[in-house]
């Protein structure tokens, strides 16, 4: 049985465990790196919703974000750092922690 510390829910990552910023964190563990209108498409919401999400986890340092410009468009591209990729390592571990926590009482 686990010890009764380890199903401590205050240890989750408040950045990266809202939905949105989750379902980002989740993309970019993956694909490494996506602009905008990618992760607008994979996540959802409106475009003001997921600025403000992307700064958080800029912020954060878990996402850098490059702006450039394709042709005469700007593009916004959004690249997981080392710092969230540990980050989310440490979320997924943290989860299965709780899950596991929960499934032994």
């Amino acid at each position: 049985m686990n010890d009764a510390t380890d199903f401590d829910y205050r240890e989750i990552d408040d950045v990266i465990h809202g939905r949105v910023r989750l379902s980002i964190m989740a993309y970019l563990s993956g694909a490494g790196s996506a602009d905008f209108n990618e992760l607008k498409a994979k996540v959802g919401g409106t475009d003001g919703n997921l600025s403000v999400h992307i700064r958080k986890l800029e912020e954060a340092a878990y996402i850098r974000v490059e702006k450039k410009f394709a042709g005469r468009r700007p593009l916004t591209i959004c690249h997981l750092t080392k710092k969230g990729r540990e980050a989310w390592i440490a979320y997924i571990k943290r989860m299965e922690l709780l899950m596991h926590s929960e499934a032994a009482e």
